[in-house]
């Protein structure tokens, strides 16, 4: 039964995060438009403002400056650079001032907000105004200018008081992304092994939410005898309050490592986050709150419970540097108090560094430390290593 009860919190809060741009929430009013008009309609009024404010643009002739002419959205979001380029393609979220953009030239591409100087949106395009409300609309952004053109009403806001905005469309897809890293290791000959690992991080963004859910798994085999097994899901369902404040309804973990004497451990709860550090390159945040942990262990010393269930504080912090355009940095940090039935105290930390190679493939090296404070002695009187590392090199694929 508490298995069943981790996986409906999971659902619930996929299915939170499914509708969250459809149904208003109680921690942002959404100003809906109200005009009866089609989206196509809006997009043509957008157009119309578009032509207004380019037919008062008089161009140098002797020079041919044309940087104040933009082309117009038809089936496509449009972009511009600090470089002067234009990028055509389809606006997927606004997050941690990082705008992903997909393109059919460049591919699933992450564009530090601050380069992005001009966009125009044929999406209709929920944006988060910091303390105010989400407004669903065509999206224009010129320098630190923000419009959002409804169908009866036209929004004007400074670029500083935007949180973040993702396709208030009808298809799932545009909300979400996703990378996957894998690695393999073969030998043969005088040693006959095989390691695998994968890491797989699922992300999804609208407007007032975020929804993560990450895998990390490793299986390694040597002369035909498994040595090695572990697998580990996470999932966050956050809501924002303001740019740096956040809550988090529901975030679960399923844990599973045989090797050190667990078979099954969920973890459930609710918490409160904050965000110390949003510039250009760095994003600090950290989160906590009350959870449960529920362990099922593989084998136990006679007399003692096979299952503990246990009251538990959670605390996390994820730490991103963006160190150039093409490094980045990223550590994640997660422990847990339990009862000492339960290890009293784990931690689970990742040390991320990519590179990348093009708009889809980067090169991931992974630093993974897992310690618990008093593991479970199994039933052979035997007590399992505080410490676990694994280091991970592998190709990431984002899409």
């Amino acid at each position: 039964m508490k298995v069943l009860f981790l996986i409906s919190l999971i659902f619930l809060s996929l299915n939170a995060a499914h509708t969250d741009n459809t149904l208003p929430s109680e921690e942002v009013m959404i100003v809906k438009d109200n005009s009866g008009l089609s989206d196509d309609a809006i997009r043509l009024k957008a157009t119309v403002s578009d032509e207004k404010a380019e037919s008062n643009v008089t161009l140098n002739t002797t020079q041919e400056d044309f940087s104040e002419i933009s082309p117009t959205p038809i089936k496509y979001d449009w972009i511009k650079t600090k470089s002067g380029e234009w990028f055509k393609g389809k606006i997927k979220a606004l997050y941690n001032n990082k705008l992903e953009f997909s393109s059919a030239a460049i591919g699933l591409h992450s564009f530090k907000f601050d380069t992005v100087i001009w966009i125009k949106s044929y999406q209709i395009i929920s944006v988060n105004i910091e303390n105010l409300a989400t407004f669903p609309g065509v999206l224009r952004l010129k320098g630190d200018k923000l419009r959002i053109i409804q169908g009866n009403h036209e929004y004007e806001f400074a670029r500083k008081d935007i949180i973040s905005f993702a396709p208030d469309g009808e298809y799932e897809s545009n909300f979400w992304s996703a990378k996957a890293t894998l690695s393999f290791d073969i030998r043969s000959g005088n040693t006959n092994q095989y390691d695998y690992s994968a890491k797989i991080n699922m992300l999804r963004l609208s407007s007032v939410s975020r929804f993560s859910l990450d895998y990390l798994g490793r299986i390694t085999e040597k002369e035909g005898t498994e040595i090695s097994n572990n697998h580990r899901l996470n999932q966050k369902y956050d809501r924002y309050l303001t740019r740096h404040f956040f809550w988090t309804p529901v975030f679960s973990e399923l844990y599973s490592d045989t090797y050190i004497n667990i078979r099954q451990q969920f973890t459930a709860g609710v918490g409160l986050g904050y965000t110390l550090l949003d510039s250009k390159k760095v994003r600090w945040s950290f989160s906590g709150g009350p959870a449960f942990v529920y362990t099922k262990y593989e084998t136990v010393v006679l007399g003692n419970k096979t299952e503990d269930f246990s009251p538990a504080i959670e605390f996390s912090t994820k730490y991103q540097n963006d160190i150039s355009s093409r490094i980045d940095l990223i550590y994640d940090y997660k422990l847990t108090y339990a009862n000492t039935a339960a290890g009293t105290y784990k931690h689970h930390m990742l040390l991320t560094l990519e590179n990348k190679l093009t708009s889809w493939l980067n090169l991931s090296i992974t630093g993974v430390w897992d310690y618990i404070l008093e593991p479970q002695e199994t039933a052979q009187q035997i007590i399992p290593e505080q410490n676990d590392f694994q280091l991970l090199i592998g190709f990431g694929l984002k899409f």
